[in-house]
């Protein structure tokens, strides 16, 4: 599997696929199998917990230690792109829903005065309602990095504009690309 310049790819495949398997040897979480994983190039991870932010801080916090050369100003307005005006910026990471938790992980890496280049996302719009879910699309749609994603929505994928899906086959047990 090979990404290069600013490319969508969704990996796709039934559950137990290895779907999150291949994402966590990607980002490192893991070591590969086999073969090798070759990173060049910055990149987030936002598995399913959003597991990058830090729940005993707020959001505003997190971002900031993410970003800490950001000034006030930058982050109030990269949270608020994120539905996170005014105090909402201040509420902890542990009291979010798993949409608000996805919106705030996606607002404290894409506000980044640089961005990665390569966002990797593992199911994304599980458990959004339909405004979190738009507001997700908006955001991704503006980044222009690199996207890997794994999702079993289609609509939300379409939307995204992913150009590429490689599927995962589990007939057997084995995770296999196809």
């Amino acid at each position: 599997l090979e990404i290069r310049g600013p490319e969508r790819v969704a990996i796709i495949g039934p559950h137990g696929s290895g779907k999150t398997t291949l994402l966590r040897a990607v980002t490192g979480d893991l070591p590969p199998f086999s073969g090798t994983v070759d990173r060049r190039v910055d990149f987030a991870y936002l598995d399913q917990r959003v597991s990058l932010l830090d729940e005993g801080e707020t959001i505003r916090d997190n971002y900031r230690r993410l970003d800490p050369g950001a000034t006030e100003e930058a982050c109030r307005a990269s949270l608020a792109r994120f539905r996170f005006r005014a105090d909402a910026a201040l509420r902890t990471v542990g009291s979010l829903s798993g949409g608000e938790r996805l919106r705030a992980g996606l607002a404290c890496v894409l506000g980044r005065a640089h961005p990665p280049q390569l966002l990797v996302l593992d199911e994304p719009t599980n458990h959004l309602d339909v405004e979190s879910i738009e507001t997700v699309e908006a955001g991704l749609r503006a980044y222009d990095g690199s996207l890997l994603v794994v999702s079993h929505d289609e609509a939300f994928l379409e939307a995204i504009a992913v150009g590429r899906r490689v599927e995962l086959a589990s007939d057997d047990g084995a995770a296999h690309l196809v």
